[in-house]
């Protein structure tokens, strides 16, 4: 297969399935989980399309691709699994404007929503890698996480795969369309942090007025 003139992180995308074929799509999919400003969203499509050109089999960068998602999604489950529930007790009191009733409302969320938030942040850019940790520092069932993670991410994986196999040389139209999706997930992000930010002090300085 002839490269297509791309760098940055397609073009090491490509050279790294290039050289080892699907393990090597895989590869960069757990390596994204562990550092999500790689996206899926340019190594999935990129690995379709290089199933497309003959180098790797479809069925294979599926196979790889979400076996890649669940070791990283692990990965960062060992991270909240070892971070403990203690320890994140006790960073949250000495955060500014966090207390220790936020991460105790957040648990009770996480015991009635966690099972589907696994399996739905799966599909979500910027979640997808992150609410492994939650899920570590709960210690939901490893097996129930993975089959969650592995599920999810087997729909997500095999739509981006597809959409590069499908689209060939226009693959990158997929990381176009679903960068608009990703800047407004972080965009959302972004306001419900200041939102918290603003009622938190808003409700600091009534406490004092009070006072």
């Amino acid at each position: 297969m002839s490269s297509p003139n791309v760098d940055g992180i397609a073009g090491w995308a490509i050279n790294l399935m290039e050289t080892l074929g699907a393990p090597g799509a895989g590869l960069a999919i757990a390596l994204e989980n562990l550092f999500p400003p790689l996206p899926s969203e340019v190594i999935l499509p990129l690995a379709g399309f290089t199933a497309s050109k003959g180098n790797m089999g479809l069925f294979d960068a599926v196979l790889w691709t979400t076996l890649g998602s669940v070791i990283g999604a692990l990965a960062l489950y060992g991270v909240g699994a070892l971070l403990g529930r203690e320890r994140v007790v006790f960073i949250a009191s000495k955060l500014p404007l966090v207390s220790v009733s936020d991460i105790e409302k957040t648990e009770a969320w996480f015991a009635r929503h966690g099972r589907k938030t696994v399996f739905f942040g799966r599909m979500i850019p910027i979640f997808r890698s992150l609410i492994s940790i939650p899920a570590g520092v709960e210690r939901m069932p490893i097996m129930i996480f993975t089959l969650l993670t592995t599920l999810g991410s087997l729909i997500w994986n095999t739509a981006f795969v597809m959409a590069g196999f499908l689209l060939g040389e226009q693959w990158d139209l997929v990381e176009q369309y679903m960068g608009v999706v990703s800047k407004a997930v972080l965009g959302v992000v972004i306001l419900a942090v200041v939102v918290f930010i603003v009622v938190r002090l808003s409700d600091r300085r009534k406490g004092k007025h009070h006072a």
